[in-house]
């Protein structure tokens, strides 16, 4: 009988947004109003969401650079959110009970 030894986790099994919010990003969502470039007296919405870093939002920033520069709706307004996904745990003694919260 043949007993096979148990896989190793590989390193590529953690998600690189995991790994991102370890390293303190956080989730930003951004909702994009822009004027149409054949009626622009009409705004559309666009919402942008990927991993960024509060306050400075590199992320954010190239991709409004990369619109102003290659797409043809002139920007309106941006609106942002952000949320650290990843928080230190809160301890509660409940009935003499340490619960996780």
């Amino acid at each position: 009988m043949t007993v096979k030894a148990p896989i190793a986790p590989s390193r590529s099994t953690v998600s690189e947004g995991f790994k991102k919010q370890l390293a303190g990003y956080g989730l930003t969502t951004a909702e994009i109003l822009y004027r149409r470039p054949d009626r622009r007296w009409l705004l559309q919405s666009f919402v942008w969401q990927d991993y960024d870093m509060f306050p400075e939002f590199p992320a954010l920033q190239d991709f409004l650079s990369f619109w102003q520069q290659k797409l043809d709706g002139p920007l309106f307004s941006v609106t942002v959110v952000h949320s650290r996904l990843i928080k230190p745990a809160e301890f509660k003694a409940v009935d003499g009970v340490f619960r996780l919260h």
